[in-house]
């Protein structure tokens, strides 16, 4: 279930059996020569739709901009600061709690966000804590990437140069996505260098096709299909498991 695709009594309902919504987050930014700048939205976003086609679970607006400053010498890049993101994050979540969603699960598609997702996480447990709030009240990030069986998969189908950044499992699920939209190039190097990420400017110097260690010309649709098939069916699993804890001590409380 979508909710931007439901009504409001369709969410009601909802919430009489499940208090458990899912947002899709991630980040617009250049991914090389053949990556949409919208990859890191794109694949939670993907594999969430996909989950909810295979199950009973609720899944809410991508957030689509996030944590990409270092990625601002390539156009199209479009960043928040960490103050911003963090303070959109909370009134998300105080927008969901509100209805009644006590389980908020972030599912993530860009590495640079976790710090301040973390950090957005941690003002609203202290929000909680100084107001007085239910304790039982839960948030809950994962990278599309860390699901089980998902980075196996990946090891397994690109081998070698898979690298940290447009690499070629991320490509090939927005292949698998889009098919319409696949890009080529030649590389060169093939396989991307690697190495520390600083300001927009260093970054350019440093990578300027915007690669990282990786080599996207592995990615294939059928590929980000097994991805995409492999991800949605963990994060079913994991969205199930975090709905059914119980904060210690909650019932004796009651």
């Amino acid at each position: 279930m979508l909710l931007h695709l439901s009504t409001w009594a369709e969410v009601e309902d909802f919430l009489k059996r499940s208090k458990t919504v899912v947002i899709p987050i991630g980040s617009n930014e250049q991914h090389g020569p053949t990556g949409l700048l919208g990859t890191d939205w794109l694949c939670p976003e993907i594999i969430a739709h996909e989950a909810q086609r295979q199950g009973d679970i609720l899944v809410g607006p991508t957030f689509n901009v996030g944590m990409a400053q270092h990625h601002l010498g390539f156009p199209g890049t479009v960043s928040l600061r960490p103050s911003t993101f963090i303070l959109a994050i909370g009134d998300w979540v105080r927008s969901l709690a509100g209805h009644g969603f006590d389980k908020i699960y972030f599912l993530n598609g860009h590495g640079g966000n976790v710090a301040t997702i973390e950090a957005a996480f941690s003002e609203l447990y202290a929000e909680a804590s100084y107001m007085g709030r239910p304790r039982n009240f839960s948030l809950k990030l994962k990278n599309w990437w860390d699901l089980k069986g998902v980075m196996g998969l990946a090891n397994r189908q690109f081998p070698t140069g898979h690298g940290s950044h447009a690499t070629p499992s991320e490509i090939a699920v927005t292949q698998w996505g889009y098919p319409d939209s696949i890009k080529s190039a030649n590389y060169a190097p093939q396989i991307a260098p690697t190495g520390p990420i600083r300001e927009s400017v260093d970054f350019r110097a440093r990578y300027p096709d915007g690669r990282m260690g990786s080599d996207p010309a592995q990615a294939t649709p059928e590929k980000g299909g097994e991805l995409v098939k492999q991800a949605a069916e963990s994060l079913l699993a994991d969205v199930a498991d975090f709905s059914n804890e119980q904060a210690p001590g909650l019932k004796a409380a009651e």
